[in-house]
């Protein structure tokens, strides 16, 4: 159950980091998935590729509110989070 709603948040937060290639959203929403993309990869403690995803996406969404990320680097961590979000529901 756990792995499923941390899964959607890597889905929800992709697809936000995926449409803010072309949309603009609040600075609100970039801190809001920024803060709990960060407090994922602390579960896992930087050990393994997850975390780092989560913790450079996370990282990215902070960047997004002070400075323009190109978009090839939003469409490649978009990507990422949404491959991981989709695999963890395939797990039990």
């Amino acid at each position: 159950m756990l792995m499923k709603i941390l899964g959607s948040i890597d889905i929800l937060g992709g697809a936000v980091l995926l449409l803010s290639a072309i949309l603009d959203f609040s600075s609100g929403i970039y801190i809001f998935f920024g803060i709990i993309l960060l407090a994922k990869s602390s579960l896992g403690m930087l050990k393994d590729f997850a975390s780092w995803i989560d913790f450079l996406s996370g990282i990215a969404f902070l960047f997004l509110m002070a400075t323009e990320i190109p978009k090839y680097i939003l469409v490649a961590m978009a990507v990422l989070l949404l491959q991981k979000g989709f695999f963890s529901f395939l797990g039990e």
